[in-house]
């Protein structure tokens, strides 16, 4: 064999990227953005609801990501399919294997917040390690602290300068509040906040006991008066806390508030609180699909494509994804 030959073989490298059925579209959209193919991993259900996978391509030897959002309305289905596609992929001797999940589900249960409860965000790393994943790309992690129950590599992107533009470039910066509608989500919230050089309010929340879909919000911390506020929070799910902080923010002299989040689960009955709500725009991005029967006229959605496919690049070529994004896309 000659040195050139040789060295064709050390250097030659292959990026697969595949896609889970839950959300075919931003796969399709960070493809375009990578210029590759997405390839056909032939996923199909038998007739008693088992799922199947059988990979169209040889994929030995390649770099194989598999982007799957743990979706609604069968999240747990959506985190099987990616599992028998790790394991599909490891079985057809893939060189390594990086889960992309752009919405990780069971997020918001990582603790224990009374006795005889799981701990379910651990048991689905548990999961992804088992099937044989080396590293996996996720966005807005609902706390950073979920990376540690991983064995493996996590690059934990965040959509925050994809949102600091979406506001630069619609509003005037000297009259907007950035609101975080609970006391936890107040460090994301400066974090945009800083970056755009605005001001900073929280808003005091409770959940009654055995009621977790349910929020009360009781007080603003911070001046709100004649102020468009922006209620910023990792995921909107039944609308209950945005809602309640929105009215309680126009009842302290808001002018209009908005809601942005990475995350649209928009479960019932999320679209029609916000339909009905003093809210007058929600910015999502694209983690998760949004159905047509939930394409509301308030409804805006930004893409986290080129988010994931740079860091889809910079895991692939081997290079630091913190220094890619200067340090400002991952957590």
């Amino acid at each position: 064999m000659t040195d050139i030959h040789a060295m064709e073989l050390v250097t030659r490298k292959r990026l697969l990227l595949y896609s889970g059925t839950a959300h075919p579209d931003l796969t399709n959209a960070v493809a375009a953005e990578l210029g590759v193919p997405v390839g056909e991993p032939n996923i199909r259900r038998f007739s008693d609801g088992e799922l199947h996978c059988r990979y169209g391509e040889s994929i030995r030897g390649a770099d194989v990501f598999i982007v799957q959002s743990h979706a609604g309305p069968a999240v747990s289905d959506s985190i099987m399919e990616q599992l028998i596609m790790i394991d599909a992929a490891k079985r057809a001797s893939a060189k390594r294997i990086t889960a992309v999940c752009p919405y990780y589900g069971y997020a918001r249960q990582d603790r224990k917040a009374e006795g005889r409860e799981p701990i379910t965000a651990k048991l689905v790393a548990d999961m992804l390690s088992a099937a044989g994943v080396d590293r996996v790309v996720s966005v807005d992690l609902h706390t950073g602290q979920i990376q540690g129950f991983f064995d493996v590599p996590v690059d934990h992107l965040t959509a925050l300068p994809i949102l600091v533009g979406h506001l630069r470039a619609s509003c005037t910066i000297e009259d907007l509040v950035i609101v975080s509608p609970d006391a936890g989500g107040v460090k994301a919230a400066k974090r945009i906040a800083n970056h755009l050089g605005a001001d900073l309010a929280f808003v005091n929340k409770e959940r009654p006991k055995g009621q977790p879909d349910r929020a009360l919000a009781s007080n603003v911390i911070g001046v709100v008066d004649g102020k468009r506020c922006v209620l910023v929070d990792d995921i909107i799910g039944t609308a209950g806390t945005i809602v309640a902080a929105a009215d309680l923010l126009l009842d302290s002299g808001a002018t209009e508030v908005w809601a942005m989040a990475t995350h649209g689960v928009l479960a019932d009955p999320a679209i029609d609180r916000l339909k009905n709500s003093a809210i007058s725009r929600v910015v999502l991005t694209d983690t998760l699909p949004l159905p047509p029967e939930k394409a509301i006229d308030k409804i805006e959605v930004l893409s986290i494509a080129p988010l994931i496919a740079n860091a889809i690049r910079a895991v692939f070529e081997d290079e630091s994804v913190s220094e890619i994004f200067g340090g400002e896309n991952q957590k």
